[in-house]
C-alpha cells in the first residue's frame, strides 16, 4: 500500500457562537498518499477550509486524531506544531500574508533564516527566479499585483522544500489569467519537489487538473473521485 503523509480519523470540529456550539467538521475520516495531488471542493460553509486548517494544525480539531507524516499532531504544543510546519509543510493562503515592511527576496528569505539556512539570501533569489520575479527582488508587496505577491508567497511557503504543500483558494482573489499562470507555477514546482498538494478551491478547472477530488457539504464527506495514482513522492 502507498504511504499516507495524512491521516485523519473520526475528526470533529465544534465552534461556539452566540447561538450556541457549531458543528463545523462531523467525524471525517481520511487518507491522503504522499505524491497525490487533491483538490477539496464544496458549497461555502462545508467545511473544506477548516478541514484544511486542521491539516495545517492551524485548527485544534475536537475530537479524533491528526497524522501529517508520520507525526501525531494532536495535542502537540504550538511550539512542536510551527517547527513542524517549518519543516514539512507548505501553505498557501488566498490572502498572501506577506510582510509589507519587508522586501519580496526578505519575506522568501525568512523562514530560510529562521531556519538557520547559511544561504537564505541566495536560496530566495533562486525561488524567485523560479517563480518569473527576478527583476522584482527589491520591490514590497505594495508595489506588487496581486499575481505577483501570490508567487512571493508560494516561493516563501515551498522555501524549505516541503513535502506537503497545502494551499487555500490560491486563486481566489485574481483574475483567470493571473490564476491560470499561478496554478502553472503551483503544479510545476510541486511536480518538481514531488511533493504532495492537497488545495481547496471554488474553481472546477483547476479541481480537475488534480489526481483526487474531495467533495464537503455540511461538514462531511459526500464523495472522493480518485482519477489517477499518485506520482513519486519527495524522500525526506
Amino acid at each position: 500500500m502507498p504511504n499516507s503523509i495524512i491521516e485523519l480519523k473520526d475528526i470533529r470540529l465544534t465552534l461556539t457562537s452566540r447561538a450556541g456550539p457549531v458543528e463545523i467538521l462531523r467525524d471525517v475520516s481520511l487518507d491522503i498518499v504522499a505524491g497525490q495531488s487533491t483538490a477539496i471542493v464544496g458549497p461555502s460553509g462545508s467545511g473544506k477550509t477548516s478541514l484544511l486548517m486542521v491539516m495545517a494544525g492551524l485548527e485544534q480539531a475536537t475530537g479524533g486524531f491528526v497524522v501529517v507524516n508520520g507525526h501525531n499532531i494532536s495535542g502537540m504544543s504550538e511550539d512542536d506544531l510551527a517547527v513542524l510546519r517549518g519543516q514539512d509543510i507548505g501553505i498557501v493562503f488566498q490572502s498572501f500574508h506577506l510582510v509589507p515592511t519587508m522586501t519580496a527576496l526578505e519575506n522568501v528569505a525568512l523562514p530560510l533564516e529562521l531556519a538557520g539556512v547559511a544561504d537564505a539570501f541566495v536560496t530566495a533569489r533562486a525561488l524567485l527566479d523560479d517563480v518569473g520575479l527576478g527583476s522584482r527582488v527589491d520591490h514590497f508587496p505594495a508595489q506588487l499585483s496581486g499575481g505577483e505577491q501570490q508567487r512571493v508567497a508560494i516561493a516563501r511557503a515551498l522555501s524549505r522544500r516541503p513535502p506537503l504543500i497545502l494551499a487555500d483558494e490560491p486563486t481566489g482573489n485574481l483574475d483567470g489569467k493571473t490564476g491560470q499562470q499561478i496554478v502553472d507555477i503551483l503544479f510545476g514546482l510541486r511536480e518538481r519537489l514531488g511533493a504532495t498538494l492537497v488545495l481547496v478551491t471554488h474553481d472546477d478547472k483547476l479541481a480537475a487538473m488534480t489526481d483526487r477530488v474531495i467533495r464537503m457539504s455540511d461538514g462531511k464527506i459526500v464523495s472522493d473521485d480518485v482519477k489517477r495514482p499518485a506520482m513519486r513522492a519527495v524522500s525526506t
